[in-house]
């Protein structure tokens, strides 16, 4: 099964951009990464008035946009999938690193910036590791905010099955 890990924090406490960084390490070593943005409001991926937002607009249920670099599939849903669901979507990965889903029952990092606030959303329990520019007194890895290196590595170790050498 494909190891899904949820980057969670406060808004503004720098998730997307821990992603990022840890997105492009496991690249450069690598692995196939697949993210999800979980959305807690309704979104469009689409541009009204092209063909596509058109056939969503008459009724398509699963309207696909493809080209010679990329796939798009917009599928409408009766009720929110959970991250198993999307994860069997998925192929070809070797992990899904998903921003947000802090309610979820996935392994968590969570980014703290003190700036946004002192306290975490998650429990110590659900943690695997804190990325934060503070310190806090848990039994769980601490990184710096931009040490996506260090993560990569227990990714690797905890998740991935592969140390570096």
């Amino acid at each position: 099964m494909i190891p899904i890990i949820s980057i969670v924090g406060k808004s503004g406490s720098g998730k997307t951009t821990l992603l990022e960084k840890l997105i492009a390490e496991l690249k450069l070593r690598g692995y196939r990464v697949a993210t999800v943005k979980h959305n807690v409001h309704d979104f469009e991926i689409d541009t009204p008035g092209k063909d596509s937002w058109r056939h969503a607009q008459a009724g398509s249920d699963l309207v696909v946009i493809s080209s010679p670099h990329k796939l798009a599939v917009i599928k409408r849903l009766k009720e929110e999938m959970n991250l198993d669901e999307i994860a069997q979507l998925l192929d070809d990965v070797d992990i899904i690193l998903t921003e947000g889903y802090k309610r979820g029952d996935k392994p968590k990092i969570e980014v703290s910036y003190q700036a946004k606030g002192r306290g975490l959303c998650s429990a110590e329990d659900e943690l695997i590791a804190i990325a934060s520019d503070q310190t806090f007194p848990l039994r769980v890895p601490q990184f710096s905010l931009d040490d996506a290196v260090g993560i990569a590595d227990l990714l690797e170790r905890e998740f991935l099955g592969k140390v570096k050498g």
